[in-house]
């Protein structure tokens, strides 16, 4: 059934890593490594808040029933945020202005763990189930290349590219017990969103149906949230404080994902060159981010603002590519970091079946602050006479060349306001 030369160089009772789910591709890995190739197989799984406690212990009870000589559960929600989210938040981080890159932020987390404990266990090879047809290829591979020189990457349902037929043929020949009904959605659950795969999203038209969304909605009546940032993190929702960031982002998804908010599907560009629609549910990372970002818009100066959307497009790009130990994005974050100085304060927001709005916010640092002015009534900032001299300087080079150029600027005009000379 397979090549036989396949990991010829792999000595018995090698030892090796794998990142393990529990599902289908990385229990043939198991299976497949300890029977085929007398491998130790070392599995790993890094929950980066997708799994409850009984969810993480089915999963190892799976993997040692597999045959794995050992089995490691790393709780990388902490970390994640630390490491990943909460630069997407400090930058307003959306893929095509839609998507807030749950999954692909998700692995590099996941990739960044893998790799530490191959390194922990001095283990000869690391192992994934990625296939050959999705990005979670390259983000693996990339950073166990750069993380782990010298270590071989082993990938088993790529390398003899497998159907998922032949998978389950195999395991069955195997004695392997487990559910292989393949359900009709494929939803990756974590801190910073929910992905949601299906037939719908196989095509370039077709909605997810409202029975397939993870979370139902269930709240019908309006309620207003008041979200409380400090230097950029969520620190609070209403009058409850939370220790950590994580805490608070669990505890708002819980109140906004049963009014169905944040549900949509973006249509992005592959690593690999392709396009592709992925479904995804994530109610606390779109409300945190526009209130972030509509707190920003009254602390920031206009300068910070844009230097911030410029290189927040960037960073998201680079990020979803799997270039997270790239220099240039400890560079990004260090910019991110410092102008959350002033981003403190309260932003308001009213929850509705499927949509939400920010009402307004509170902050010692609002630059809209009535002191020096209102928008379009009256200022205290300057005189009628400050605002002339200030227009003939601000308009000065332009006035120049419409007098030294009159003639050619007057000819354009005309030709634009009266196409029919043409």
């Amino acid at each position: 059934m397979f090549n036989q030369d396949y990991l010829s160089d792999i000595p018995p009772h090698a030892k090796v890593v794998l990142g393990f789910s529990g599902g289908l591709d990385t229990t043939f890995c198991v299976k497949f490594l300890t029977e085929e190739k007398k491998c130790q197989v070392h599995s790993v799984i890094v929950n980066t808040g997708g799994f409850t406690e009984e969810e993480l212990q089915q999963i190892e009870n799976h993997a040692r029933s597999l045959g794995v000589v050992s089995h490691t559960t790393i709780d990388a929600v902490k970390s994640y945020y630390d490491r990943i989210v909460r630069y997407l938040i400090y930058g307003n981080v959306l893929k095509n202005n839609t998507y807030p890159l749950s999954v692909s932020a998700e692995r590099l987390s996941q990739a960044l763990h893998i790799a530490e404990h191959a390194q922990k266990l001095e283990a000869i090879a690391v192992v994934h189930g990625s296939t050959g047809a999705g990005n979670d290829q390259v983000r693996f591979d990339l950073i166990f290349q750069i993380l782990l020189p010298g270590i071989k990457i082993i990938t088993p349902i790529r390398d003899l590219q497998l159907s998922r037929e032949e998978e389950i043929n195999y395991l069955k020949q195997k004695g392997v017990n487990m559910n292989f009904e393949k359900a009709a959605y494929s939803i990756n659950k974590g801190l910073w969103g929910t992905s949601i795969g299906g037939r719908e999203t196989l095509q370039s038209k077709g909605m997810i149906p409202a029975s397939a969304w993870p979370t139902q909605v269930t709240a019908t009546e309006p309620r207003e949230v008041i979200l409380t940032f400090s230097r950029g993190e969520l620190t609070a929702i209403d009058d409850r404080i939370f220790a950590h960031p994580t805490a608070a982002i669990q505890y708002l998804q819980s109140i906004a994902a049963p009014f169905g908010i944040g549900r949509d599907i973006h249509v992005g560009d592959t690593i690999i060159g392709i396009k592709g629609r992925v479904g995804f549910e994530a109610a606390a990372p779109m409300v945190i981010l526009k209130s972030h970002h509509t707190l920003e818009k009254h602390v920031l100066t206009k300068w910070q603002l844009s230097w911030k959307d410029q290189l927040a497009q960037f960073y998201g790009n680079w990020l979803h590519e799997g270039q997270i130990l790239d220099p240039v994005m400890r560079d990004i974050e260090a910019f991110f970091e410092h102008s959350q100085q002033q981003v403190s304060g309260k932003v308001f927001v009213e929850l509705h079946p499927h949509y939400f709005q920010v009402t307004g916010i509170e902050s010692d640092h609002d630059l809209m602050s009535s002191r020096f002015g209102k928008y379009g009534e009256m200022n205290s900032g300057w005189t009628g006479d400050d605002v002339r001299g200030f227009t003939r300087i601000f308009g000065n080079q332009t006035a120049i060349y419409r007098q030294v150029n009159a003639n050619t600027t007057i000819e354009s005009l005309q030709q634009k306001s009266d196409p029919d000379d043409n």
